[in-house]
C-alpha cells in the first residue's frame, strides 16, 4: 500500500491549501482515511478523518476552517483549509486504516504571518 499526498506549499496567513491523497496498491477492508500533522515542537496529531460512510471527525484547533472529504471509488482524500494560520504551520500526513494503519511520507504546509 502506497500514499502519495500532494497540495503543501508556502501560503500567507489567512490563505487557503487543499492537500490530496491517493491510496493504492493492495488496499482491503478500507474503513478509515484522515490526515494528521506534526507541528514544530509537538507530537503527531489529529487533525481530520472520514469514514467510508463519511461521518467525519475533527481536532479542536480546526475551529471549522478545515474540511475533508473523499473519492472512495479513487481512493483519494481530501483537507481543504482555509483561514490558515502560522500555527498550522507542519508536516501534514495522510492516513489510512485498512486493516491496519498505512501513513504517507507527508506534505509540509508554511503559513506565513
Amino acid at each position: 500500500v502506497q500514499l502519495q499526498a500532494s497540495g503543501g506549499g508556502l501560503v500567507q496567513a489567512g490563505g487557503s491549501l487543499k492537500l490530496s491523497c491517493v491510496a493504492s496498491g493492495r488496499i482491503f477492508n478500507l474503513i478509515q482515511m484522515g490526515w494528521y500533522r506534526q507541528t514544530p515542537g509537538k507530537q503527531r496529531e489529529l487533525v481530520a478523518r472520514i469514514s467510508t460512510a463519511g461521518i467525519t471527525n475533527y481536532a479542536d484547533f480546526v475551529e471549522g476552517r478545515f474540511t475533508i472529504s473523499r473519492d472512495n471509488a479513487k481512493n483519494t482524500v481530501y483537507l481543504q483549509m482555509n483561514s490558515l494560520k502560522p500555527e498550522d504551520t507542519g508536516v501534514y500526513y495522510c492516513n489510512i486504516y485498512a486493516q491496519t494503519d498505512w501513513w504517507g511520507r507527508g506534505t509540509l504546509v508554511t503559513v506565513s504571518s
